[in-house]
């Protein structure tokens, strides 16, 4: 197995962390990564990221996604509209960025979690509330990743998803 396999299928939302900051190096190696993401073209790519550590920012941003409160990090994607080329597939740019960031913590030895903010309207208004972007029309929340070093006992490690019955040839 490459080591590109080994980072594909040991990836695993990872829910709890040790109580250990992560190096701003490992945190902007990781949003390198997400801007590397395939866009809907090139130059129109949407992304945007607000990093926070604040501990009581984190804790706002928890009480809409709980998981966020105690990572030692959160990254809200968020999506620039204007800058999309399609304006309405923005969605499908930003969860290339997301995998990507995601892959990359797993790369570095760290893990990450997915918590989806979009396209829940509510939700949204609020993360953009606590990250100041909501008088910004044409800005976006689209998820919050958490990052850190894995607790013990939530470890990135293989797990077998390969359903054969999913997968069909020509027609379904």
């Amino acid at each position: 197995m490459s080591e590109f396999e080994e980072i594909i299928n040991t990836r695993r939302s990872i829910r709890q962390y040790q109580d250990k900051g992560v190096d701003d190096e490992l945190i902007l190696n990781i949003l390198k990564s997400g801007m590397q993401a395939p866009g809907s073209r090139l130059g129109a790519e949407p992304w945007e990221f607000v990093v926070v550590k604040n501990k009581e920012t984190l804790k706002k941003l928890g009480e809409i996604k709980p998981r966020v409160t105690d990572a030692p990090v959160a990254i809200v994607l968020v999506a620039n509209i204007e800058r999309a080329f399609y304006k309405t597939v923005w969605q499908q740019d930003m969860g290339a960025v997301a995998e990507n960031m995601l892959l990359e913590a797993v790369n570095l030895g760290l893990g990450g979690l997915w918590n989806g903010v979009a396209p829940e309207e509510e939700r949204m208004a609020k993360i953009g509330e606590i990250i100041g972007i909501n008088d910004i029309t044409d800005l976006k929340p689209y998820c919050i990743i958490t990052l850190g070093y894995p607790a013990d006992g939530f470890e990135n490690k293989f797990m077998d998803k390969f359903d054969e019955t999913r997968v069909h040839y020509e027609k379904y």
